[in-house]
């Protein structure tokens, strides 16, 4: 495979991308239109639980939880997935049976990704063989920083052919990476190298999802997708807890790429706490009242 030369990516306008996320987020879904909004958030969700103190118990929750969101409210649609460690993947995937949720699963020495490249293939193939649909991986900061970029590259091919038939997740972590000139670069890296999704944080590092970072990875998808005629899809995660923020993020999609991603085979949130918002949400546009957080499992 050809190597490319990642130091010649584009530069970004910090400015210009602030004042776009600016004018995006004036846009009011109001009716309706935010109850389909709301719905189809939902539906966007990765349902997630990455601690250390996860046990059989919360994943089966969860993943009752992904199936049926608030069996009080009718015609809800499930979430995309139920993102966990690969311990947990294959009760996860007897526990969700047909009911159409995947199975994602963080492997490559999550959160931090400081391990050799060997284990974090096994990591890998290990989570596949217990049946996730979907890998969600981390790059090697370390090695992007001081400029090893085609180590990435190759880094990514590689846990992408062990993925066999199950997408790959690349997450930046781009609370490390500084500027936004290097959350293009590391997207177009990952892009390149395999990716099926780029995805922001792995919601252990502060800040993590933002929207100025959002943008710029959709604009590389955007990009990406005009030279290539590739879709690659795009997964915020981290710090999105809201059902207001979760819109943003929509309009955002919608208008830097279009309706081809406004749905959960091109666009996910990582989230844990925004299902419950959204549930809040929808039981006020359909009940008139707002129920209190007891009301919704807490995950």
């Amino acid at each position: 495979m050809k190597k490319i030369d990642f130091t010649q990516t584009p530069v970004i306008d910090q400015v210009s991308v602030e004042e776009r996320v600016a004018r995006l987020n004036t846009r009011s879904i109001k009716k309706s239109a935010k109850v389909e909004g709301l719905k189809l958030a939902l539906n966007l969700i990765d349902l997630t639980t990455l601690e250390g103190k996860d046990t059989a118990g919360k994943v089966k929750q969860m993943c009752y939880k992904a199936m049926h969101p608030h069996d009080e409210l009718p015609g809800l649609p499930t979430v995309a997935a139920v993102c966990v460690y690969p311990t947990f993947v294959g009760l996860a995937k007897k526990e969700l049976g047909d009911s159409g949720v995947k199975v994602a699963s963080v492997a490559t020495a999550f959160p931090s990704g400081q391990s050799t490249r060997q284990i974090k293939i096994e990591d890998t193939k290990f989570a596949v063989s217990e049946g996730a649909d979907e890998v969600d991986m981390v790059i090697s900061r370390g090695e992007f920083l001081v400029g090893n970029y085609n180590y990435v590259f190759d880094e990514i091919a590689e846990v992408k052919e062990a993925c066999g038939k199950a997408r790959l997740k690349v997450i930046l972590e781009t609370g490390e990476l500084s500027t936004l000139d290097n959350v293009r670069r590391a997207s177009e890296i990952a892009m390149r190298a395999g990716a099926d999704f780029i995805k922001t944080s792995t919601g252990k590092i502060q800040p993590a999802a933002t929207q100025p970072v959002t943008l710029v990875m959709l604009e590389a998808i955007r990009d990406y997708y005009y030279e290539t005629g590739i879709m690659i899809g795009m997964k915020p995660a981290g710090g999105i807890s809201t059902a207001k923020s979760a819109l943003n993020y929509l309009v955002m999609v919608h208008e830097t790429l279009g309706n081809a991603w406004m749905n959960n085979e091109w666009f996910r949130f990582g989230a844990s706490s925004l299902a419950n918002d959204i549930l809040m949400q929808l039981a006020k546009e359909a009940k008139g009242v707002y129920q209190g957080g007891d009301y919704f499992s807490k995950d």
